[in-house]
């Protein structure tokens, strides 16, 4: 296939032979044996249980509202985290900030997540940047003809709609009361705080700052316009009732420093946030409502200026995936999907039953007219953090964990013979580290570490890596290895976590999904050094790429589309890695994890089947055509990656907890096990125990056989 020319004129220079592409024909079967079973066993809903919890044996009895397992009993089992050491020792435990655009940007993209940290009793904060006073009109479209344009009042209304979500999904009373109080902001504006009475650790923080009103159209007068420099300062929309009673103009820094001073005030250990980085259409329009983007921009700033104040609980980040969702596999069950439209019914006042109090309306009648909005009600998608390759064992037998607190790499480490954990450590020089970090093992026995790092002057984001020094040793500074990207405005900088593998003559290649949706890579040369980033094709690629090795040191890489996944991969050590190739499998959630097959024969693949959380695994080795899917009794329901060690499963249940089972036993049902605790990201399971990193920040861990 001829190559064309970049936007230069220039053609782009030739592949290497290592990387070499090879389109495959629809009609070509996959050189790649395939087989896919679904995983058996069950995790219900919420779960309650007889004797104690930490006892390993306690039988799980279903709530009323929860049918009884089909299959083996679900049991919880006493989380263990690890102590903590240095400036986290006097962390009391988990609490939550949760920064948004608009009312109703949590419900939608952040939810069953929101209801789970409510029921959890932790301290909850959720804030919202702009007054989301869109038109001014609080009704359907069918019924807003003639209507009066009231932006305090529909500001109000939305105000309304979150207050009663709230209350309902944490009392079960939509009309339990709140406290409406006004206070400064670090940016010498006012916000008001609401705190729910029967809750008090719940709050509502409304900053009022004017909305765009379009989702991508030119709108100067926003967030948009503040952080790129068109406007000097962004006015406030106070909303009808509420205590502020003085508008404000906030300057780009003074935004900054009101979300870094609320940090402050409310000093979270996990932040949820929106992406900042959701990409462009074929038409060059971002894919996202652009408050969502500069919004999660200006956070990013904020959590950047907070990180540098000494003495607070370390901090980490989830980024949710907003509008893009709406044309990707939904993610969630039917009795998930189903709670969570209800919580936004109850937002949109579709009943109109409840008085308030206000002529602005109880809630959010435009939402009304689609409540389910455009299937966000069935879908909840990380745009970061789904890595399942952040503990590695290093050649004495000791193991290593990696996360990102602070927006810099956070490391634990548990050495060989049965010696405790300790951490964590984070690794000096500069943050900006995004959420989700991969690691591997070098021929030499050295651990390496690779990530995105977001780059806040001229905005841009970039692959880095850090390698120990020497083995067990220190780790050396980060190195960049800069992105396929020419520049932000293109694409938003949005690019895919990378992929790593170390081939059998101990060069490591980097994968990367970019932001026309292809892989990419970048591969280290002989000498130590980087060869350039090279496009290795496929179409409509999403999410982030996975990669590994089979028994005999062969590369295998996936990657999603919204229809299949996509394969590379080496028929021989060391040889050309070709593709992409058709796998033939159905479509999936698009979180996926790859590790070497238990039984040394190849490869599998773990993924969840849309609309359900079904677990499936499909087994690649040698050459043939694809298997017909084998699909087993039984779900364990949930969203998000499924991580499958030699002999043990780890996967985020219905719940939000971790459930564990081990597998390997062909058509067994796994025995599954609840972790009752929170955690951030995806867990990590191996051959000696499963990770998680608790919404505390800390480091959770089940060894095997437990």
């Amino acid at each position: 296939m001829p190559r064309r020319p970049d936007s230069s004129g220039k053609r782009p220079p030739t592949m290497p032979v290592r990387l070499r592409r090879r389109l495959p024909s629809r009609r070509t079967a996959i050189s790649t044996t395939v087989s896919a079973v679904l995983v058996a066993g069950t995790v219900a809903g919420l779960l309650t249980v007889t004797g104690t919890p930490s006892t390993p044996s306690a039988q799980a009895v279903p709530t009323a509202k929860t049918p009884a397992p089909t299959d083996d009993p679900v049991m919880y089992v006493k989380p263990m985290p690890v102590p903590p050491t240095g400036a986290a020792r006097d962390k009391a435990g988990a609490s939550v900030m949760q920064i948004v655009a608009h009312p109703d940007d949590d419900l939608y993209f952040m939810n069953p997540d929101v209801s789970q940290s409510l029921r959890s009793g932790d301290p909850l904060t959720a804030v919202y940047l702009t007054a989301g006073e869109s038109d001014g009109v609080n009704a359907r479209p069918r019924d807003a003809k003639g209507m009066e344009p009231d932006k305090a009042g529909y500001a109000e209304a939305r105000q309304n709609g979150i207050r009663a979500a709230y209350a309902e999904m944490v009392t079960g009373d939509r009309t339990s009361p709140w406290d409406r109080v006004a206070i400064p902001t670090a940016g010498g504006g006012a916000a008001e705080m609401d705190t729910l009475r029967a809750k008090p650790k719940i709050k509502l923080v409304w900053l009022q700052i004017r909305e765009a009103g379009a989702t991508n159209q030119d709108r100067p007068h926003s967030l948009n316009g503040l952080w790129h420099g068109r406007i000097s300062t962004l006015e406030s929309q106070l909303s009808a009732g509420t205590p502020v009673t003085a508008d404000f103009r906030y300057t780009k820094d003074e935004v900054v420093a009101t979300i870094a001073g609320l940090l402050d005030r409310f000093r979270p250990t996990f932040v949820r946030m929106q992406d900042p980085s959701p990409g462009t259409n074929k038409k060059g329009k971002i894919t996202d409502h652009q408050d969502h983007l500069y919004g999660a921009r200006f956070t990013q700033a904020a959590l950047a200026r907070y990180g540098e104040l000494p003495g607070h609980p370390h901090v980490a980040v989830q980024n949710y995936l907003g509008y893009p969702t709406t044309w990707l596999p939904h993610t969630l069950d039917p009795q998930t999907a189903g709670e969570k439209l209800k919580t936004v019914k109850t937002y949109a006042w579709m009943d109109g039953a409840e008085d308030c109090g206000t002529i602005a309306g109880c809630g959010d009648l435009k939402v009304a007219a689609r409540p389910a909005g455009r299937g966000w009600t069935s879908t909840i998608r990380y745009a970061r953090g789904t890595s399942t390759s952040w503990v590695q064992r290093d050649r004495d037998g000791g193991l290593h964990a990696f996360s990102v607190l602070d927006g810099r790499l956070a490391t634990w480490r548990k050495p060989a013979g049965g010696g405790a954990w300790r951490g964590p450590e984070l690794l000096p020089g500069d943050g900006g580290l995004d959420s989700g970090v991969t690691s591997v093992r070098l021929a030499d026995g050295r651990i390496a570490v690779y990530g995105t790092r977001t780059v806040l002057t001229n905005y841009h984001r970039e692959v880095v890596g850090t390698t120990q020094t020497t083995p067990g040793g220190a780790f050396g500074p980060w190195r960049s290895l800069g992105t396929p990207e020419k520049n932000d405005a293109l694409g938003t900088s949005d690019i895919s976590a990378p992929a790593v593998a170390v081939g059998a003559d101990g060069r490591t290649t980097v994968f990367l999904r970019d932001s026309k949706r292809r892989l990419t890579a970048r591969e280290q040369r002989a000498d130590g050094g980087w060869g350039p980033w090279q496009v290795l094709g496929g179409t409509e690629v999403t999410g982030d790429p996975v990669a590994t090795k089979d028994a005999k040191g062969r590369t295998y890489v996936f990657a999603s589309t919204p229809k299949t996944v996509l394969i590379w991969s080496q028929h021989v050590p060391g040889g050309p890695l070709t593709g992409p190739a058709l796998t033939g499998l159905p479509t999936t959630t698009q979180a996926l994890s790859a590790a070497p097959d238990p039984t040394g024969k190849g490869v599998r693949l773990w993924f969840r089947k849309p609309s359900s959380g079904d677990l499936r695994s499909a087994d690649f080795s040698g050459v043939g055509p694809v298997s017909p899917i084998k699909e087993l009794r039984g779900r364990v329901a949930g969203f998000g990656p499924v991580s499958g060690g030699d002999s043990l499963l780890a996967v985020r249940s219905r719940t939000g907890y971790l459930a564990t089972a081990s597998h390997g036993r062909t058509g067994a049902a796994p025995a599954w096990k609840l972790e009752k605790f929170l955690f951030a990201g995806a867990p990590d399971a191996g051959t000696d125990g499963v990770a998680a990193i608790g919404l505390d920040g800390r480091l959770y861990w089940t060894p095997a056989g437990r």
